[in-house]
């Protein structure tokens, strides 16, 4: 059985080289980041021109996905103005898709008659930058709701604006603000 789910592709982050790393107090690095119209999506390598394009280490998770009810969430809950998206660093921000029951499984996001087709491989888990990115308290507030990390099965074209979220598991929109922190089982 297939669930399919009217979402909006918001956001779609591409950059060539990371943005965050050493010390946060240290900054960020200037690197340049694209809010782009489209991207191109590569079976098994990731988004054309993104920093974890075709590296081996990052096959499983070339491609970031976060639903934006979360960072509103986090804002509200931390009392502080509405985050900017971008400053995530997540590839692909949506509205509309509740995340966490994806991982392990394969789902699509479709635009037209074209769909991209992801694994689910693992949260992406959010790093101390985000209290220095975001605002204080932030790092601690995203746990649970930092987004998926994924591979990319087929390859293909997202672009901003309206597309259908193909899942093989029931979803509920409405949860996809909520933070989960699914831990892994301790059972073989």
């Amino acid at each position: 059985m297939e669930f399919a789910y009217e979402v909006e592709v918001l956001h779609l982050l591409v950059s060539p080289a990371h943005a965050y790393f050493g010390r946060a107090r240290d900054g960020a690095a200037d690197v340049p980041s694209e809010d782009a119209e489209h991207i191109e999506v590569v079976a098994g390598k990731g988004i054309v021109g993104d920093r974890f394009f075709g590296k081996a280490a990052h096959m499983d998770a070339a491609l970031t996905v976060l639903a934006v009810e979360g960072l509103e969430a986090m804002a509200a809950e931390l009392g502080v103005a509405p985050f900017d998206p971008l400053l995530t660093r997540r590839n692909v921000i949506l509205r509309g898709a509740e995340l966490p029951p994806l991982l392990g499984a394969d789902f699509a996001l479709r635009q037209g008659g074209a769909a991209v087709q992801l694994h689910a491989g693992r949260q992406a888990h959010p790093c101390a930058w985000m209290d220095r990115m975001l605002a204080p308290g932030a790092h601690a507030a995203m746990r649970g709701r930092g987004g998926i990390r994924c591979r990319p099965i087929s390859g293909g074209t997202l672009r901003r604006g309206p597309a259908t979220l193909l899942s093989p598991v029931e979803l509920d929109p409405a949860a996809a603000g909520t933070a989960r922190v699914l831990r892994p089982s301790r059972l073989p």
